[in-house]
């Protein structure tokens, strides 16, 4: 690897993240553990493994490139590609796979085709059904297995042979707006839920989502360096605009259907489903503007639906990643804010500590839950807790992993816990099952990164610091490299989060990350700061991390050129970044804003809506928060960047903000990606970004290299 720079090798190894095991699943009975993983750090190809627990030892059971006979996994059905840039997924083969109740059978597509596996005997084949072959699921007895194909569910045998479970009849003149079983836009995008049915768990039902996009606008993306092609039509869901049409329904193999009721008109959004058992399933909705949700338990057979718990938030309702669930005995597990914290539930009593933010729930046992939290105090960690909800004495929480600053997250089963963890003492993650650890074939990152946390200002920012290895000659000009919005941290004990601020910092920058109001981790009243305002406490925060942590260095006998400051960012830290510069330049030089959103009635309804409100009703806060009506002030170098292919922050927001900047008579830069969507997984494109946003920088702040 001598010839091989870091940026080459971030984008070769997508971020250091290929080889890596993923996707655990623990067998009920504690035997075996699935994973996947590919066999080198720059191999995207995933195969999906089988660890046996009692001998330690690995088996091989699917291997894409085999199982393809050579073929191309890049040829995916139009869902699947959707799907993995909903879930931000640039590797290939195995991605996903579903298995059945006993974790003995496996499914999963590629190049939309049908593969199953026996975990337990390591060989797959492929089943020759109808496709093209999406999101498919064994039922829970492995007696056969569902699928989305275009708008229908299908059921594949295991002789091969399928047949349409439920569907919509072709529409006239072109594809139909309505589909069955696949997630619907924004619950794919925003509420983290990437599936459309549910299996019931005696396999002789299924849930089934029915959406309707008619209602919402068609916006048109196409690739102005291939103008032969048709533009793709996208219905985009914009802030204030209408969403689909989502129902729930019970469908039974013999073909009947069961309606599942409720006021959707109060509450249409669909948020999660869960099947409690085989005489119940459990809904999720929330009202439009996010400020109530309701838990249901609905009767499958009948259709009927009771509310077994409603929270109310004047500002909005967080949904929280694996709530609802039940324990055994009927007891209802959900995750709600309460005084000032995210607190587990079990029923309506907060079982978790005060001091303790929870950030999703991993598993429900007979006895227990497992989830994910930090202490409020701490934001930069995440460990593993353990609820007795049995305990005689009332539900006890105890952490798993609190004896080890880092980021932990785990997979349950069979009564054994398997623990990915980062921390900042060693890079990359280590997946272990007790004294077992699963191999990563990840690479070794070719940058060390030189970091410090620090905690600054009187609400203890947390801001953590990279700077160059050696001697430090002079004031370091600065970079500030943040996302700095809702749902993301970048500040966290963990070593693979800054490996290519690092390599800024390599060139000679101090570079310091900032997690201010909005970010999560710190409680209900922190996360709530940017209500109504997505500008002014983000940037604000940025101003007073950049301050804090100028004090903090100077102490230390490091000095910052507070007159050569430029942000850089992505997404939300890219719309920070111009921001930044719009709005203070007295602090701020240059900015490099990739996909950023620029105008937030561009933004899709159920992120933008849960912070800004309704446009139509009160369009204050979006023009407080919109980048458009700032052209005019700008006086630094910004550099714009966007995937002309996003359909998440489409390009329109860039190009908007340039024919602002233009007609303001404001000198700035675009760099367009042709074929580039939300995110950057082209090698060639992820590589030269950073050696170009590198040179933009040289160039604004006036360093030479």
């Amino acid at each position: 690897m001598s010839d091989l720079t870091f940026p080459r090798q971030y984008a070769r190894t997508q971020r250091l993240t290929l080889g890596e095991p993923r996707n655990v699943t623990v067998s009920p009975d504690g035997t075996r553990v699935v994973f996947c993983r590919s066999a080198a750090g720059d191999d995207p190809v995933n195969c999906l493994w089988v660890l046996d627990v009692g001998t330690g030892t690995e088996r091989l059971v699917a291997d894409a490139r085999t199982l393809l006979a050579d073929g191309d996994d890049t040829e995916l059905p139009a869902e699947e590609k959707a799907r993995r840039e909903r879930a931000r997924e640039g590797a290939g083969g195995v991605v996903a796979y579903a298995t059945d109740a006993a974790v003995t059978v496996t499914c999963f597509a590629l190049a939309g085709r049908l593969f199953v596996a026996g975990l337990v005997s390591g060989t797959a084949r492929e089943l020759a059904v109808d496709g093209p072959v999406f999101d498919p699921r064994p039922d829970p007895l492995a007696a056969r297995v569902a699928y989305v194909s275009g708008s229908a569910l299908r059921i594949g045998e295991l002789d091969g042979t399928s047949w349409e479970l439920i569907g919509e009849p072709e529409a006239e003149g072109g594809e139909s707006s309505i589909t069955w079983g696949s997630a619907e836009f924004i619950a794919a995008e925003e509420m983290r839920r990437q599936r459309g049915y549910w299996w019931s768990p005696d396999g002789t039902t299924i849930a089934v989502e029915r959406s309707d996009s008619s209602p919402i606008a068609t916006w048109y993306i196409g690739d102005p360096a291939h103008p032969n092609v048709v533009p793709t039509q996208h219905r985009y869901p914009a802030a204030g605009t209408d969403n689909a049409t989502v129902s729930l329904h019970v469908v039974s193999l013999d073909g009947s259907i069961v309606d599942v009721r409720w006021d959707a008109d109060a509450f249409p959004y669909l948020a999660n489903v869960v099947w409690a058992d085989a005489d119940r399933l459990l809904l999720t909705v929330q009202s439009r503007d996010q400020t109530d949700l309701l838990v249901l338990s609905a009767d499958p057979v009948t259709g009927d639906t009771t509310v077994i718990f409603d929270d109310h938030d004047d500002q909005w309702v967080e949904l929280v990643v694996g709530t609802p669930d039940m324990l055994a005995d009927g007891r209802l597990v959900v995750a709600a804010d309460r005084a000032g914290a995210r607190r587990l539930l079990i029923g309506d009593t907060a079982v978790s500590p005060s001091d303790v933010q929870v950030r999703a729930v991993v598993a429900v046992g007979d006895g227990t839950v497992t989830f994910l939290a930090n202490p409020l105090d701490d934001p930069t960690v995440q460990h593993v807790w353990v609820c007795d909800t049995d305990d005689p004495d009332g539900p006890s929480c105890r952490s798993l992993t609190a004896e080890t600053a880092g980021v932990h997250t785990a997979s349950v089963g069979g009564g054994h816990t398997v623990l990915r963890s980062s921390t900042l003492d060693a890079h990359g993650a280590v997946t272990r099952l007790g004294e077992t650890v699963i191999a990563s074939n990840a690479q070794t990152p070719l940058v060390e990164p030189n970091v410090t946390i620090h905690r600054v200002g009187d609400d203890d920012l947390a801001v953590a610091v990279l700077l160059p290895h050696g001697a430090i000659e002079g004031p370091l000009p600065v970079l500030l490299d943040p996302y700095g919005g809702p749902h993301a941290q970048r500040v966290l004990s963990a070593r693979s989060a800054y490996l290519s601020s690092q390599w800024f910092a390599d060139q000679g920058f101090a570079v310091i990350i900032a997690d201010g109001r909005g970010t999560p981790g710190r409680g209900t009243e922190w996360e709530r700061a940017v209500y109504h305002d997505l500008a002014g406490p983000v940037i604000d925060d940025q101003v007073r991390a950049l301050e804090g942590i100028t004090e903090v260095l100077r102490a230390q006998g490091i000095e910052l050129d507070r007159g050569r400051v430029a942000m850089r960012g992505w997404s939300f830290g890219g719309y920070l970044s111009a921001l930044a510069v719009l709005t203070r330049p007295d602090v701020f030089h240059a900015g490099i804003a990739g996909a950023p959103v620029t105008d937030w009635r561009l933004y899709d309804t159920h992120y933008t809506e849960r912070y800004l409100g309704d446009p139509f009703s009160d369009p204050e806060p979006y023009d407080v928060s919109s980048l458009l009506d700032l052209a005019d002030r700008l006086t630094r170098p910004l550099l714009l960047i966007h995937g002309l292919a996003d359909d998440n922050v489409v390009a329109a927001h860039t190009l908007q903000l340039s024919a602002a900047l233009l007609a303001a008579g404001k000198a700035h830069e675009v760099l367009p990606l042709s074929g580039v969507t939300h995110m950057t997984p082209q090698e060639v494109v992820a590589e030269n970004l950073l050696l170009h946003q590198l040179e933009f920088l040289r160039r604004a702040l006036r360093i030479e290299p």
